[in-house]
């Protein structure tokens, strides 16, 4: 019997972790951050939101009595703690159209986190806090 009980628990622990899962899955509003170490601060005119699903985002700006624009949508992977973002479209000009950029990202209860240099060098720390 105790043989049994020690493959057992393995077995549910294991079953209990579902690989599929997708951390950025769902809606995240922008709490603030750094730009080349200073602070960055949350607007009061408006939000921004980043939507993710399996393998997409967009990112939307929400202003109060204004219709919602979508100024970025993309294309993502993650491959451990890391997150490549292919922007496809952008309402404004861009550098980084159809371009790879690297993340590093880390979730901490309902915040994530990303971190990268961008190709001019501006040193990025972005905090979103998940709303759904």
């Amino acid at each position: 019997m105790k043989k049994l009980i020690l493959p057992i628990v393995a077995i549910i622990a294991l079953c209990s972790f579902n690989i599929g899962d997708n951390p950025l899955k769902g809606t995240w509003e922008y709490a603030g951050g750094l730009f080349n170490d200073k602070t960055d601060s949350v607007s009061t005119a408006y939000t921004l939101q980043r939507i993710y699903d399996k393998s997409h985002y967009k990112a939307v700006l929400k202003e109060k009595g204004e219709k919602d624009v979508i100024y970025e949508k993309g294309d993502y992977k993650l491959v451990a703690d890391t997150c490549f973002e292919t922007q496809t479209y952008s309402l404004q000009s861009s550098k980084l159209l159809n371009k790879v950029l690297k993340y590093n990202y880390s979730i901490s209860n309902d915040t994530l986190k990303l971190l990268t240099v961008l190709p001019n060098g501006n040193k990025i720390e972005d905090h979103w806090v998940k709303i759904k």
